[in-house]
């Protein structure tokens, strides 16, 4: 399924946490080292939100869902895996989601822990905490939704890190990660152009072999099964959730189950866009990915 070299013990890679170290300071210069996340930040919150309202319209009465509601995510509980600098964390924050960001990265968590501390507003509904994902799960707490975005690309064991933020899910919660898939035109792009041409993002950022293909995630969840506590004569047993990808019609997840979607970069304008459902190609280099837990009583 996945390259089996980066099947590892731990999620964690030492030389990219200690990277992205050294950049820290540059997360929130929107010229500097991540201006190409500052511009893609829209992109993302723009594709969680339209997706859970999607989801919304699926399962509530139509006059029941305010498409102009800008709250969507108000009162969820959202973690946001591989924070960096707190991007994310704070657009997810501000529309009400109570929000925590966690990162591998001590430099990362104080510097977003600074920038949120400047408008508190924020206080009350976002935290940060220096901790990989693992450490989450002897905790209790799970997740309406968890995101992890520009993360999977630079993990050890990507299958032992999606199971990881899959377990973080309450049942029907639901998973966003953007990666970049391993083809020709991606590596072009994302090492050969930006990191060696034009230095826009440091070399050394991006491993291609690190990179996953869409079909690799499908076929991930295609897989998986969540393991579910029930009881049977009194006694605590574990069960498993049907697979989260039932199956997939010409290579494509029902829209209720997962999609893929690919992200653009349009140098004239200097902005992202979300590629329309099904466009040939489009998911080659950047792409965002959904997919949603089973619901409780949904097993096989």
């Amino acid at each position: 399924m996945f390259p089996t070299r980066l099947l590892r013990s731990s999620t964690v890679n030492a030389n990219e946490i200690a990277h992205f170290s050294r950049l820290s300071a540059e997360w929130w210069n929107e010229r500097g080292e991540f201006s190409f996340l500052h511009k893609m930040n829209p992109v993302r919150m723009q594709f969680i939100r339209e997706k859970l309202l999607e989801t919304a319209y699926d399962e509530q009465l139509e006059e029941a869902v305010d498409a102009k509601k800008v709250g969507i995510l108000e009162g969820l509980d959202v973690l946001d895996v591989g924070c960096g600098g707190g991007l994310l964390s704070e657009s997810l924050a501000r529309i009400g989601a109570r929000t925590t960001g966690i990162d591998a990265s001590e430099s990362n968590i104080s510097i977003a822990q600074h920038h949120a501390s400047l408008d508190p507003r924020l206080a009350s509904n976002l935290t940060y905490k220096h901790a990989p994902a693992e450490s989450l799960l002897t905790q209790s707490k799970r997740y309406d939704v968890v995101c992890s975005m520009e993360v999977l690309e630079h993990v050890d064991n990507p299958s032992m890190f999606l199971k990881t933020c899959a377990e973080l899910l309450k049942p029907s919660g639901h998973l966003f990660l953007s990666t970049i898939s391993r083809t020709p035109l991606s590596y072009f792009l994302t090492i050969f152009m930006a990191e060696k041409v034009l230095r826009e993002v440091a070399d050394g950022t991006h491993t291609y072999s690190k990179y996953l293909k869409p079909s690799e995630l499908l076929e991930f969840f295609q897989l998986y099964r969540s393991s579910l506590p029930s009881s049977v004569n009194g006694d605590s047993v574990q069960t498993q959730s049907r697979p989260w990808i039932t199956r997939l019609y010409s290579g494509e997840p029902t829209r209720k189950e997962a999609e893929v979607r690919g992200m653009i970069y349009n140098p004239l304008s200097a902005s992202w866009v979300i590629a329309p459902r099904g466009a040939w190609g489009a998911a080659e280099c950047n792409y965002l990915f959904w997919v949603r837990k089973p619901a409780l009583n949904d097993t096989l």
